[in-house]
């Protein structure tokens, strides 16, 4: 039985998500106490929640002490991943990409292919939106050789939730391979989608594109945005994604989602200033893929070297936490990342 103090670093879900799946593929027992202590509401909230019951489930584990606002957790996992097909309602708006990032890892090393669903959030601040799964992280992990697809079937947005999200793993063959992104490159293209629910009068979809798109050419871009009018969503929502590919290889995203009172010009105008900060530091991956990535490179054969925009507290967590339970190594220098997996195989 492994403890991990659910206050330490950042303090935060992250430490719920990554442990639990880490536990899952070691077939470790784990006891986190202190859960998200950091936060303003402390313990589990119902989407950390719904990540442990989704692991326990596909590895036939066992939890204890799992309840909304529990600030402690044991989970035992079973000694099998069992692929096959899965459906999770988180209940709320929480994010479905960020519990769809938590079972990814352990699905990559199921005993045969899964399919799994999950509703809840797909665009809200301070995650990864939809989007960002699809063109962004699942691209840039099919070179580590991670099989996965991502689908939108129904966008979703807070407060009410409903969206739903389907993923397509393979489990992997001999492994996962390191990745080394260290020079960032040309940019041979630039891409986009706005999206809006039930907003076609007001054309948010376009004001959010238009937005961008200004503030893209004004430095010397221009983006290909989709603008997309939705009609599925249960409620009325926004969010905007954009993303850049390099000539060496590097993909580089943003976006952000639409709020009360959030204006579409603000919206866009922040996507472009987002993407073109990350571009300037000289970054080989985007914010949230920087720290996204770090599970799959400490369970991979060899070095993964690359360059953040900046060092975030989830970065500094996820390095600690493969270090505590994996025993990968990690080391920093400015803003270059090199973690030396353990090459693990289930």
């Amino acid at each position: 039985m492994r403890h991990i103090d659910g206050g330490a670093k950042s303090g935060s879900g992250t430490i719920v998500r990554c442990a639990t799946a880490l536990a899952s593929l070691l077939g470790q027992g784990l006891h986190i106490t202190e859960v998200r202590a950091k936060r303003d509401k402390p313990g589990l909230r119902a989407q950390h929640l719904k990540a442990i019951s989704a692991c326990q489930e596909i590895c036939g584990g066992v939890v204890e002490k799992a309840e909304i606002g529990s600030k402690e957790v044991i989970y035992r996992p079973g000694a099998e991943i069992k692929g096959g097909n899965y459906a999770w309602d988180i209940g709320t708006a929480g994010s479905t990409v960020m519990l769809a990032e938590a079972i990814l890892p352990v699905a990559c090393f199921a005993n045969k292919p899964m399919t799994f669903r999950v509703e809840g959030g797909l665009f809200q601040d301070f995650a990864p939106s939809a989007y960002h799964m699809c063109y962004v992280l699942l691209p840039i992990l099919a070179r580590m050789g991670v099989h996965a697809e991502a689908e939108m079937i129904r966008p979703g947005y807070v407060p009410r939730g409903g969206g739903i999200i389907e993923v397509k793993v393979k489990p992997v063959k001999h492994g996962l391979k390191p990745l080394r992104l260290l020079k960032q490159g040309q940019i041979t293209e630039l891409k986009g989608i706005a999206i809006s629910s039930h907003l076609s009068k007001r054309r948010v979809s376009h004001r959010m594109a238009q937005s961008c798109q200004e503030i893209l050419r004004a430095e010397g871009f221009e983006a290909e945005i989709e603008e997309v009018y939705d009609t599925s969503s249960i409620q009325e929502g926004a969010a905007l994604a954009l993303y850049a590919e390099t000539d060496t290889e590097c993909i580089i995203g943003a976006d952000r989602a639409g709020a009360p009172r959030r204006r579409s010009e603000e919206i866009g105008k922040h996507v472009a200033q987002s993407l073109l900060q990350d571009l300037r530091s000289g970054a080989t991956v985007d914010r949230f893929s920087a720290d996204q990535l770090i599970i799959y490179a400490a369970l991979a054969q060899g070095t993964t070297e690359y360059l953040v925009p900046r060092m975030t507290e989830h970065i500094e967590t996820n390095l600690w936490l493969i270090v505590e339970l994996l025993g990968a190594k990690a080391k920093v220098e400015g803003n270059r990342i090199e973690i030396e997996g353990v090459g693990f195989e289930k």
